[in-house]
């Protein structure tokens, strides 16, 4: 099951004058929910997509007919209430109502970044959660301290031990695993919010083998902030070009 938690408030983009969530925003002639998805459309055909999102008017509707616009054979849509305590909590609520089942796979994806030709990796079948990540700077992401063979010793959010950040791309080898994990952040949170990575720190302190992928930053487009998507819309040619 591949599973876009986009149950936030955009408030950095509404703050900005934005009149619209940041996944409906235009970028090269399709909104930006469609160029986050397009990036798993290998698996368009084999995968359940779970889009969770805020029960807001005409926002079920345009994420429907998006899904189906782009091909996604299996979308299953989710609506919440409120938002949530973060992204961690969105995924588990959103498991909640589609009724997965402990053995269900679950790979979560940021819905403001884009990452063209997502595979499914090797390590899947033979690790407990895996993270993909890449070389870059600044303290803002979630961070890998890498081992041998590489597995994830340590994984941290804001708090920079390695040059090694999350792209937001998890897996989870199952949902059981994966509401373990978030049952042990929930009793002792590391942030406010109830982030994913630092769940997978708690698999680590339990034996549990966590492993990490790196991609090269020129694969990955990140459009989280008002900056970045303005960046990326003067990028639209190098955008198209990596969906070629």
């Amino acid at each position: 099951m591949i599973i876009f938690p986009m149950a936030g408030l955009s408030s950095r983009f509404t703050r900005a004058g934005y009149d619209r969530p940041k996944w409906q925003l235009p970028l090269a002639g399709r909104p930006l929910l469609d160029w986050s998805l397009l990036g798993f459309r290998s698996m368009f055909e084999s995968e359940t997509f779970l889009l969770i999102h805020l029960d807001q008017p005409g926002v079920a509707d345009f994420v429907r007919e998006r899904a189906a616009a782009i091909g996604i054979r299996r979308p299953l849509l989710v609506p919440l209430a409120e938002p949530t305590r973060g992204q961690a909590e969105t995924v588990l609520l959103g498991l909640d109502a589609a009724g997965a089942g402990p053995a269900e796979e679950v790979t979560i994806f940021n819905i403001d970044t884009i990452r063209p030709g997502v595979t499914r990796p090797a390590l899947f079948d033979s690790c407990d959660g895996w993270l993909e990540c890449f070389e870059g700077e600044g303290d803002h992401w979630s961070f890998v301290r890498p081992g041998p063979d590489f597995s994830a010793v340590q994984v941290t959010e804001k708090l920079r031990i390695s040059s090694l950040c999350c792209s937001g791309l998890y897996h989870f080898r199952s949902s059981a695993l994966f509401r373990e994990a978030y049952a042990r952040e929930l009793a002792a949170p590391s942030k406010n919010e109830l982030y994913v990575a630092p769940m997978y720190q708690h698999m680590i302190a339990a034996g549990q083998d966590i492993r990490y992928g790196v991609v090269p930053t020129e694969q990955i487009f990140f459009s989280g902030t008002p900056a970045e998507y303005e960046d990326l819309k003067r990028r639209e040619d190098e955008l198209v070009a990596a969906f070629a």
